[in-house]
Order: structure tokens, then C-alpha cells, then sequence
């Protein structure tokens, strides 16, 4: 399987990137409303906004296609008028390359819902220090802060690594992923042992 990016590639991850971009647009106002509840309950749903990077990689399986998706996602809740501006862009830089780093250490071979739940926490990590950078979390007391960071570790394990990686076990039972996915060796092997 040639590990560059096609075109096909490109384009089947900016699909993705833009029904992602719309589910970010509309999960802004989702979470602020649990926002009002306090106690930090819209840490928990934070992991939604590094989905696409997860669902990408595990349909393409390639080099560099977290990255792209999440930009593209985060490019194209820009454009859809986002709440947070020019700041959902460079989360979405900063959270892709966490998803991308975890793929890149497990040689962009482990498509396993540990590697869609470790791509998720990166992200987690990668959004939390330009939280950090802004300098709010300071005025935090302990136990918030601590809510706060495990909120959005928990949020990231849920819906970035088990949803995502159930999202595309689901596409894969229909048989949509192969039509993206080159034929494996083991396709090859597996028409040998019909003939």
C-alpha cells in the first residue's frame, strides 16, 4: 500500500473535514448551553472537536491525513461563521498534530480503538496548552481546574477514540471504507483461496 497521499485521499479526507466542520459549528452552541450547568460538564463534550482527525485516519490510513482532516475541519468551522474565530483554526492545527504524533508512533500501523483513544487524549493535551497559554486557568481553584483537565481527558477517551472508532467500524460493516482503501494482500489471498 503506497503510504503518499492521492488525490482520491485528499478528497475523501475534506469530506469528511467538511461534515466535521459542520458538527463543530453547531457543537459550539451545543456545549455552550451544558456550560451553564457548570462544574466544567462542557469539558466532557470537548472531544467532539477532535474527531475528525481520528475518523480520517482510520478510513485513509496514511501519513499526514490527521493533520489535513483537522485543519480542513477546523478551516471550514471558520468559514461557517464560528463563535471562536481564527482560534478554532489554530486549535485545530495544534490538535491534529497531537492525533498525528500518536499515529506516527505506532508507525501508522495500529488502527485499534487504544490508538483512536491515545490520538484522542494528544489532541486533549494539544488543546489544553493553548488554554494554558491564555492564561483563564490560572484564575481557576485546584478542584476546578482539576475537573477541568480530567473533563476534557475523559470527553477526548469517549468521543474522539471510542465514537470515532465506532463510527467507522459501522462505515466499514457497510462496505463504504473499501471503496477508499486499497485491495490488502490479504484481499488478494483471500480471492486465491475461492478459485
Amino acid at each position: 500500500m503506497s503510504k503518499g497521499l492521492k488525490l482520491t485521499d485528499i478528497l475523501v479526507t475534506v469530506v469528511i473535514s467538511v461534515v466535521f466542520a459542520i458538527i463543530y459549528r453547531l457543537w459550539g452552541d451545543v456545549s455552550n448551553v451544558v456550560k451553564l450547568a457548570g462544574f466544567q460538564l462542557d469539558q466532557l463534550m470537548y472531544g467532539v472537536w477532535f474527531m475528525a482527525a481520528v475518523v480520517a485516519f482510520l478510513i485513509i490510513r496514511k501519513p499526514g491525513v490527521a493533520l489535513l482532516a483537522e485543519i480542513a475541519a477546523a478551516s471550514g468551522e471558520l468559514i461557517a461563521g464560528s463563535q471562536y474565530g481564527v482560534e478554532a483554526l489554530t486549535y485545530g492545527i495544534a490538535q491534529g498534530l497531537g492525533a498525528e504524533l500518536i499515529f506516527l508512533l505506532f508507525a501508522y500501523r495500529r488502527f485499534s480503538v487504544t490508538a483512536a483513544c491515545l490520538a484522542g487524549v494528544a489532541s486533549a493535551i494539544a488543546s489544553l496548552v493553548f488554554d494554558a497559554f491564555k492564561g483563564y486557568l490560572l484564575d481557576l481553584e485546584s478542584w476546578n481546574l482539576i475537573l477541568y483537565f480530567v473533563f476534557r481527558i475523559i470527553g477526548s477517551i469517549f468521543f474522539t477514540g471510542l465514537c470515532s472508532y465506532g463510527l467507522v467500524k459501522a462505515l466499514e460493516a457497510t462496505g463504504v471504507t473499501q471503496l477508499v482503501r486499497p485491495a490488502s494482500q490479504a484481499d488478494f489471498d483471500a480471492l486465491e483461496r475461492k478459485q
